[in-house]
């Protein structure tokens, strides 16, 4: 955890590389904003690093609050093996949280497969979280969830027929203006030009996907226990956890508040950063 005395860093490029040890593992982390008592976790999505996160909402939020990403055990520079399931992920994450940073209480933002993990880590300890940002994602057991494999895959597939980037095509809808703001996502993850992370290893991938598939058919979470506030986001053409899914969340958690994108996928919220930046920043405020 680091000391006030500190100079403030507000901008996610220049976020220092860190690493620390919990439970005998390494894990890599970036952390950046004033320093609190209350942070923001960001948890990632599936194959997703340290530089994967869109600058302009890590830098939105870490105007007013601390904010702080991490690499999952096994992805990136942290040490150790991807867990074959998402509820050891998110013991993970509990370690990381509780016993390397030292914190018992946190607000969450997370996307995608980092949504899936979330829940898991507030049904199994609701009193660790605060407040809770849900986008792009869907509650354990969700409908067609476990159909995000084939969806991967095949859309990896065209990434490397066009030599782009698989996120253009799992994130963005391919009309012209899903492409244009599919660009310009992966050019804004590229503005950190030192201290990057390491690539996700094929192998890691593969074991995130299982887990994944595994959560997709699994027994319904009771996320009756989740009344903290809770934002959710998502595009309406959602093809890797569909968008029907985040109506199901909203239905499912008490005091949760649901927007969704028009005319766009996976990455609605990277789409509109513009629009949902402001909003996320405001949701999670002090």
């Amino acid at each position: 955890m680091s000391t006030a005395d500190e100079p403030v860093i507000t901008s996610y490029a220049n976020a220092p590389a860190k690493t620390l040890i919990a439970g005998g593992d390494t894990f890599a982390y970036r952390e950046l904003g004033p320093v609190e008592e209350i942070p923001v976790v960001f948890f990632v999505h599936l194959a997703g690093t340290l530089d994967n996160w869109d600058p302009r909402i890590v830098d939105a939020i870490a105007k007013n609050r601390r904010v702080i990403a991490f690499d999952q055990l096994g992805v990136g520079v942290s040490s150790g093996r991807v867990p074959d399931t998402l509820e050891k992920a998110a013991d993970d994450a509990y370690t990381f949280i509780t016993k390397g940073l030292g914190y018992d209480k946190i607000d969450i933002f997370s996307f995608s497969m980092g949504g899936m993990i979330a829940q898991d880590l507030v049904v199994k300890h609701p009193d660790l979280v605060r407040k809770l940002v849900l986008t792009g994602t869907g509650p354990r057991g969700g409908k067609d969830m476990d159909k995000v494999i084939g969806t991967t895959y095949w859309d990896m597939l065209r990434a490397a027929v066009t030599f782009s980037d698989p996120k253009e095509f799992l994130f963005f809808n391919r009309d012209d203006e899903g492409k244009r703001a599919g660009k310009a996502f992966v050019k804004r993850l590229k503005e950190r030009t030192t201290d990057r992370d390491k690539n996700i290893k094929v192998s890691a991938l593969q074991t995130q996907l299982k887990a994944i598939a595994e959560y997709g058919r699994s027994t319904p979470s009771d996320l009756s226990v989740i009344t903290q506030p809770t934002l959710i986001a998502n595009g309406d053409n959602d093809r890797m956890v569909p968008s029907v899914l985040s109506e199901d969340l909203h239905q499912r958690i008490k005091n949760s508040e649901l927007i969704i994108y028009p005319n766009s996928g996976h990455g609605g919220i990277f789409q509109y950063w513009q629009k949902f930046a402001p909003i996320a920043a405001k949701f999670l405020a002090p």
